[in-house]
């Protein structure tokens, strides 16, 4: 039997004042009997640093106060060797053409997040990918990702992609950290300092990875693997 792995996927879309529009989707892929394990954890960091069971960890609350927990956050997840990070990061949405591709916006939201996933998901390996729930429209989404996905991994068996649920990132310590490493992402593409607490740890992620955050990294790097997406003639 193939192993099981679960792939949490979250994203972040920014647009202040005159800055461009940029978007950034990240995942992380872990063994499903690893999950738990990071799951307490984190619980054992939250309550080590005097935070509720419930508290959501989560880019938007990282502030000065809060650094020293977060800092952990992200320690944990260099030291767990079973997880690994995948982002694909939009520079500027506004420079889309979709009618020169004769597409429309979901369909290309769609190929984003195949370019994303692909990378991480093997043929002797199952997956289960969960999503963090942003709108009402979910569930429809969720249905044409995943018709979508088949198609061009032809798995229309499953023997790959298991199935793709939204959840709430509140429910899993996972996805919260994913949003943490996103969110790191966008700060550093948006050239912003003005947060102490986000700035250091937008340090800390740069210094345990060795990367800018600002380019592509090598195809396949195992920890931390980022693709910078621009379109041009020859992609999806």
């Amino acid at each position: 039997m193939s192993a099981i792995f679960n792939i949490y996927c979250d994203e972040s879309c920014h647009l202040e004042n005159d800055r461009q529009p940029i978007m950034v989707l990240g995942g992380i892929s872990l063994p499903a009997n690893r999950a738990r394990t990071v799951s307490l954890a984190v619980r054992k960091l939250k309550r080590r640093h005097g935070l509720a069971d419930a508290f959501e960890i989560k880019w938007t609350k990282v502030s000065p106060a809060k650094v020293d927990f977060y800092r952990e956050v992200v320690e944990l997840f260099f030291a767990e060797e079973a997880m690994s990070f995948r982002g694909l990061v939009v520079p500027n949405k506004a420079a889309l053409r979709h009618l020169d591709f004769a597409q429309t916006h979901d369909e290309w939201y769609y190929k984003m997040y195949y370019l994303l996933l692909r990378p991480l998901l093997h043929k002797k390996r199952k997956f289960r990918v969960y999503l963090d729930i942003k709108d009402t429209r979910g569930g429809e989404k969720v249905r044409r990702l995943e018709n979508y996905l088949k198609r061009f991994l032809r798995d229309w068996e499953q023997n790959v992609l298991e199935s793709i649920q939204l959840v709430h990132s509140r429910e899993l310590a996972s996805l919260q950290i994913v949003d943490l490493l996103i969110g790191a992402v966008a700060y550093v593409q948006r050239d912003l300092s003005a947060n102490a607490g986000k700035t250091a740890l937008a340090d800390l992620i740069r210094s345990r990875s060795g990367l800018t955050l600002q380019h592509s990294t090598a195809p396949g790097r195992p920890k931390f693997d980022l693709f910078v997406w621009e379109a041009n003639a020859g992609d999806l």
